[in-house]
């Protein structure tokens, strides 16, 4: 893995991030919900493009790893502004962008891949998870969420509650995409584990439909769950990034 470097904003936010250069479309890995840069799936992409000769880009959003910023003002809008922001920064022959999203990085990969336009070259979700500030939140807790109190889930995780807050809430709702086509033409692959018990594996099915791309892929692993972390998990991850990026004769193969 390389060193970390940092990059400025005008507001003075600092974004942590790792990047390996190379030849084609640049790799950007964007992290789920209070996750970072140093994940398994963000490291087995990272090397893999690095062995690949591929830029890579991973980074931590503001609030989360070695970013700055208090987690409880992060928003998907936010993020995404963050990570074009780096992609804007860096020195990259290509100009053509891959994106790959876990969980909540697959709504920040939707939102990047819009804005994006003619400069995304497609889209990998793993247990994407689109409008969950929607369909994730029971009713009651989005009356306290609208009152602008912070609600605490039990973390499966980790031993510290997750914390929803508000501004997050309230920014997630403004930024819903399955209520209706999704303006992206770029290929796309979502990854989903059938024993997903965060996000339904029915998210990406709808997800698919709503794009607007011809070229989409719906993967499910019958027996995957919700990180997708295990070693054929990671395996299929890496094929499905290179179907994208590598010539067909230097695809990842397959394990034997």
């Amino acid at each position: 893995m390389t060193s970390t470097s940092f990059l400025d904003l005008s507001d003075g936010r600092t974004i942590a991030y790792r990047f390996t250069p190379g030849t084609g479309p640049v790799i950007v890995f964007l992290p789920g919900y209070m996750s970072d840069m140093n994940g398994s799936k963000a490291a087995a992409v990272f090397e893999m493009a690095r062995a690949s000769g591929l830029p890579c880009l991973l980074f931590d959003y503001s609030g989360c790893g070695e970013s700055s910023g208090y987690f409880g003002e992060g928003t998907l809008t936010r993020w995404t502004q963050e990570v074009l922001a780096l992609v804007a920064a860096l020195e990259m022959p290509d100009e053509k962008v891959v994106l790959v999203g876990s969980s909540m990085g697959g709504w920040v990969m939707l939102l990047a891949g819009l804005a994006l336009g003619d400069r995304l070259a497609g889209l990998v979700g793993i247990a994407a998870a689109p409008d969950f500030t929607d369909w994730g939140i029971a009713q009651m807790d989005k009356a306290i969420l609208a009152d602008g109190e912070t609600i605490f889930e039990d973390n499966p995780y980790g031993p510290e509650p997750t914390p929803t807050h508000p501004g997050f809430w309230a920014d997630g709702q403004a930024n819903l995409l399955l209520e209706g086509p999704i303006a992206i033409d770029a290929p796309v692959r979502l990854l989903h584990g059938q024993r997903d018990e965060d996000v339904p594996f029915d998210i990406s099915l709808q997800l698919a439909e709503r794009l607007r791309s011809a070229d989409v892929q719906v993967t499910l692993i019958k027996d995957g769950d919700h990180r997708l972390s295990r070693d054929g998990d990671i395996q299929l991850l890496l094929r499905t990034v290179a179907q994208l990026v590598l010539p067909r004769a230097a695809q990842v193969p397959s394990e034997s």
